[in-house]
């Protein structure tokens, strides 16, 4: 079970660890190699692993008008983490304090005395302390004062990460896998390139909210998300993809649009899921949305039962995309 931890408490500390720091949006294929490569140590070594992010991005401080909209919410990280085998996920409350931290106060606090740091793993492009002012030179200086290895991956590229060759065709094989290009993908609708790149499905979270109770009596009833606007989300289209209860994946064909069948003059826009298999309330819960492919774009129907056997016919497209996908999440 990992535990999440937070800087807002600062009792926590662990005598020793293997750390791995980092922004982290989204975990993409390089992250992932990054937190692999400290799991190896970690393991080798009978020591927690602990992954080190903020609680908010940086820019959200900086110039909230500019900040990237998230490609991950909290629980998928969390999920996604403990499928990684990490012991802690540690949250730095990022706020103005934090900005104008000085490097080796950063140190000193986060992997010395709070973290017990034996190894660090970071990536080549690693800063941290006030503007940015620590290099990774600075950290192996520290890391030999102090009693810590820092390890620095250098960023790779779509050819080094990538085997698809689809993919690759499509992409090159020199473009750099970061945060910033996956976020991209997801905008333009290309979910197959970005869940090649991220190593596991794409996917929001939100709070199932009441509806028109619309899809109810075309026998699709299906859960309303209310997601927050600081996400990444694709464009209006009808995907396939799919959400875990109670441990258990279930199907999912989900509709994300203004509903142009009902309003053609453009109502708000809703994020829905038929929940294939379960019959269950769930209002109320929160809902992890995995997107794995587009099936097709909104569109106006001459007439419902024209709309309810379009709808049938997604489910059946949905439980066909998803049956050969790998549950990569416990």
């Amino acid at each position: 079970m990992i535990e999440v931890l937070s800087s807002e408490s600062p009792t926590y500390s662990l005598d020793q660890s293997v750390v791995t720091v980092g922004a982290f949006d989204g975990f993409h294929l390089g992250h992932l190699g990054l937190i692999g490569a400290a799991r190896e140590e970690a393991v080798r070594r009978s020591l927690p692993l602990v992954v080190v992010t903020f609680d908010q991005h940086p820019m959200k401080v900086f110039a909230p008008e500019r900040a990237p909209r998230l490609l991950m919410g909290p629980r998928l990280r969390h999920h996604l983490l403990r499928a990684l085998g990490v012991d802690v996920l540690y949250l730095l409350h990022f706020d103005a304090a934090r900005a104008a931290q000085a490097p080796i106060d950063f140190v000193d606090e986060v992997l010395v005395r709070i973290l017990g740091a034996t190894g660090v793993y970071v990536g080549e492009n690693f800063t941290y302390g006030a503007k940015g002012a620590g290099s990774i030179a600075d950290l192996v200086e520290q890391g030999v004062l102090r009693g810590f290895s820092v390890h620095a991956s250098r960023l790779l590229t779509v050819g080094e990460l990538v085997e698809n060759p689809e993919v690759i065709e499509q992409l090159g094989t020199d473009r750099v896998v970061s945060a910033t290009l996956i976020r991209s993908l997801v905008q333009e609708g290309q979910l197959d390139l970005a869940n090649e790149l991220l190593g596991h499905p794409f996917g929001v979270e939100g709070v199932v909210v009441s509806g028109d109770r619309r899809g109810r009596t075309l026998g699709f009833p299906t859960a309303n998300l209310v997601v927050g606007e600081e996400f990444v989300k694709p464009p209006d289209a009808v995907y396939a993809g799919y959400t875990y209860l109670d441990g258990r994946r279930h199907t999912l064909a989900i509709s994300l649009g203004t509903r142009p069948m009902y309003y053609p003059e453009g109502g708000a826009r809703l994020l829905e899921v038929f929940v294939i298999g379960a019959d269950e309330d769930l209002y109320g819960r929160v809902l992890c949305v995995y997107f794995l492919r587009k099936l097709r774009e909104q569109q106006v129907f001459d007439s419902e039962e024209d709309f309810r056997q379009q709808m049938g016919r997604d489910v059946q497209d949905a439980i066909e995309a998803v049956r050969s996908w790998p549950s990569f999440l416990p």
